[in-house]
């Protein structure tokens, strides 16, 4: 009987499932949207239930779509969007409030606080984070501050809290396990990435009692088995991160190896080895993953805004009908005609993270057309890369000559040559560009053995194709300019009135 591995790609706009042979292929993908919540300016919400219902949908649809059983999968394995926040009853298994979203923006002025109270260098040398509304401990307080009753079951023991990835593996499990792996719990600002734990003193700053945690497991074992949703029971036994789980599919597997990640947001990560490599240009020091005993490291920086800005030209704009129709409409112009677009809908991540920032278009003149903001759109997620790749060759002392890219923007041709000239680096983009999917099946397959050793996955890597600068360094440098003084507009304007 033939195996496959099942990946569950849980994102911050879809749930998908991509199903994977032996030599790391797509043999089947089911993929399905879900609802987006803005409540109030600056908030986004899920409903923790349409996620794991269009989830739990994806993955049977990609099963009889390969005409295949569960009896033909020999692991699953998870990736998420990170940071989003999910509190539900232990006892019902209901959430007791929406899913606070990453993106979402209501607890930045409580960050602005604990800065004040002098907090950002403890937090940064026990989490390696920036205090940021962008992380989960803030979200979780708001829940328990804000639902009625919260913060009493949590201290009775009778909540959960978990980041996408638990509560996908709690509803897999039937309400078996509460777990998470050393890539999410990086990303709460509540776990200490030195001593791999729970930190009590950071819990005590937030108010989040300890009882509400999940257990920590590294990136690659068999937690356990699915309960019901398949005919018969399937090992879960790979969980990372989003972008920990693209590095990983990436094969950056050696110290100095950096991935793009072209998503929702876009995400730049360089493995820096077994130690933390703490950052001086306001990038994130994270875990990259943990397999066996070894657990590996990362710098990262995030872009709040990377795709998402495609889908506002779609959805809030309207001079789209698809998102695959914003390169064919750029394509109408030369360049952005001196248009610049911020995208800071969510506040500026790094290097700046402003998180009051918001999204700002200058340039415009009677001659601009909806091609020019089209391309400016396109050529902020250029621009946001530039500034993260040169805070991380800072931080390294390393020279980044290649930059692997992967995401739904790196099928845009265009946007990969762009991003080469501005970067003056080798874009690489590699033949299976679902790589978040790729490496949460790559770690479930060697927890069972379907792959023997990283090795023998590291030989399936191969190029698609690779973008090399077609305009010399001076010739950017105007462009350049023009978009720091595009991102001043922006932080001047957050300025005002605060």
């Amino acid at each position: 009987m033939k195996e496959f591995i099942l990946a569950l790609d849980q994102g911050t706009t879809s749930s998908r499932a991509i199903i994977f042979d032996k030599d790391g292929r797509p043999v089947a993908t089911a993929q399905k949207e879900f609802r987006q919540f803005f409540p109030k300016p600056g908030w986004v919400e899920h409903d923790p239930d349409e996620i794991w219902s269009t989830q739990a949908g994806v993955a049977l649809e990609a099963i009889t779509k390969a005409r295949l059983s569960g009896k033909n999968i020999k692991a699953i394995g998870i990736t998420n969007q990170r940071e989003t926040t999910v509190v539900w009853n232990r006892k019902t298994g209901n959430p007791v409030y929406k899913a606070i979203v990453w993106q979402d923006r209501r607890t930045a002025d409580f960050c602005d606080k604990l800065k004040k109270e002098g907090y950002d260098k403890k937090i940064l040398k026990k989490t390696g984070l920036i205090i940021d509304a962008y992380f989960s401990a803030t979200k979780v307080k708001w829940i328990l501050d804000n639902v009625k009753g919260a913060q009493k079951l949590a201290e009775d023991g009778k909540l959960a809290f978990g980041t996408i990835d638990s509560w996908l593996v709690w509803k897999l499990t039937g309400g078996r396990l509460h777990i998470t792996d050393v890539s999410n719990a990086s990303r709460t600002m509540l776990y200490n990435i030195h001593t791999l734990e729970w930190d009590s003193e950071l819990l005590k700053i937030f108010n989040i009692p300890s009882a509400i945690l999940p257990e920590v497991r590294s990136s690659s074992e068999v937690y356990g088995t699915t309960s019901g949703l398949f005919e018969t029971e399937i090992p879960v036994a790979g969980i990372a991160g989003d972008q920990q789980a693209a590095l990983f599919g990436q094969m950056c597997i050696e110290p100095g190896m950096v991935k793009n990640t072209y998503g929702t947001g876009c995400f730049m990560m360089m493995n820096t080895g077994s130690k933390p490599v703490e950052s001086k240009n306001r990038l994130l020091t994270t875990i990259a993953w943990k397999i066996d005993t070894e657990t590996i490291y990362a710098l990262e920086g995030s872009i709040f805004i990377g795709g998402a800005v495609v889908q506002w030209l779609r959805d809030g704009l309207g001079i789209i009908k698809r998102s695959a129709d914003v390169e064919k409409l750029a394509a109408n112009v030369e360049d952005s005609g001196g248009v610049y677009f911020v995208p800071a809908f969510a506040g500026l991540g790094a290097p700046y993270w402003n998180q009051h920032a918001r999204g700002t278009i200058v340039g415009l003149t009677r001659g601009t057309a909806a091609a020019h903001i089209a391309r400016a759109a396109l050529d902020s997620i250029a621009y946001q890369t530039l500034e993260v790749l040169l805070a991380m060759q800072k931080d390294s002392g390393l020279k980044i000559p290649e930059l692997r890219v992967d995401g739904g923007a790196t099928v845009n041709d265009r946007l990969m040559q762009f991003q080469s000239d501005i970067l003056q680096a080798k874009v690489v983009r590699p033949e299976i560009t679902q790589t978040t999917a790729l490496g949460a099946a790559y770690l479930a397959g060697l927890a069972v053995k379907y792959w023997g050793s990283i090795n023998e996955i590291k030989k399936q890597w191969a190029i698609d194709k690779a973008f090399t600068p077609s305009v010399k360094a001076k010739d950017t440098k105007v462009l350049i300019d023009g978009w720091h003084r595009a991102v001043k507009a922006a932080q001047a304007w957050a300025g005002e009135g605060r």
